[in-house]
């Protein structure tokens, strides 16, 4: 075959203005090094406080880290970094400040503890938010992981305690589950999971924080919610659930849930005593037949 009837398997490459401009970001504090690595705070319009205490909008739980360490905020185009009197001092790039402008990329050493500052304008700042959304959410359903969701109830527990407001914990398990995963499959189990994460987030709001918590358990911690008003939210969910049709195997199912329910009270102000609690109404909830509701007086 002659060289002009050869089929030509050469690419093209391709003419491009270099990758797509992504949606406006914020600038972000990474931790990098210690405790809470992968932590990550945007900074918005509002200053964030970021130090031991778990009422603190960047929570390190280390004892070189002072209860309020730092704060660091906008102003116009520029952020800035104040010490708020911490034991250990903190330093921008190995040097104490009191006061500072940070620049992109600049390391932030709080005690033991190492945070990056990442600016509007970098291009780390989406792979941090994606390595971020990898640590936190669950990879299945979407929803928050267990370890975010023991965080944010540390967090809210002790900005409730401390105001007098009210909080209140649900947990929820889906009834009769190993029969349906054993019989279709755990790919079909999975489906049902993401089904039901789907109407979990149609009924909470921004304020509340839903994960998955355990196999087929989830929790939805409700801040500012009384509870009277959280056994409405938890009714309103239970019957949504068993009014929805899982297709499992492609055969219809309905399916539903049991929800327990617990508010902060006395010997409830640490979160294993709330959501034991919790956990004490969803096994009398399954005990009294299911699909219901029980709150923990």
């Amino acid at each position: 075959m002659r060289q002009t009837e050869k089929t030509c398997i050469t690419q093209r490459t391709l003419l491009s203005d270099g990758p797509r401009r992504s949606a406006p970001r914020s600038a972000c504090v990474v931790v990098i090094h210690g405790e809470g690595l992968g932590k990550r705070a945007d900074l918005g319009e509002a200053a964030v406080v970021i130090g031991r205490s778990p009422e603190s909008d960047l929570h390190i739980p280390h004892n070189s880290v002072s209860r309020w360490h730092c704060r660091i905020w906008r102003d116009g185009d520029s952020y800035y970094i104040a010490d708020m009197g911490a034991t250990n001092r903190t330093r921008v790039n190995d040097v104490a400040v009191t006061r500072a402008e940070l620049a992109d990329g600049d390391h932030i050493t709080l005690g033991e503890c190492i945070l990056k500052f990442i600016s509007h304008s970098s291009v780390e700042a989406r792979y941090h938010q994606e390595v971020y959304q990898l640590a936190t959410r669950d990879g299945l359903t979407e929803l928050y992981n267990r370890r975010h969701f023991v965080e944010a109830v540390d967090r809210e527990i002790a900005r409730a305690t401390r105001h007098g407001r009210p909080l209140v914990m649900c947990i929820i398990d889906v009834d009769k589950f190993k029969p349906v995963n054993d019989k279709y499959g755990h790919i079909a189990g999975d489906d049902v999971l993401r089904q039901l994460a789907a109407i979990v987030r149609r009924f909470v709001r921004g304020e509340d924080v839903a994960a998955r918590i355990g196999g087929e358990e989830f929790a939805v911690m409700l801040p500012e919610t009384d509870l009277e008003a959280a056994r409405a939210f938890a009714e309103r969910l239970r019957e949504a659930v068993a009014e929805d049709v899982f297709m499992v195997g492609d055969v219809p199912h309905r399916m539903t849930i049991s929800i327990g329910i617990a508010s902060l009270a006395p010997g409830r102000e640490e979160r294993s005593p709330l959501m034991q609690a919790a956990d004490n109404a969803l096994y009398r909830a399954k005990d009294e037949g299911r699909n219901r509701v029980c709150v923990e007086a």
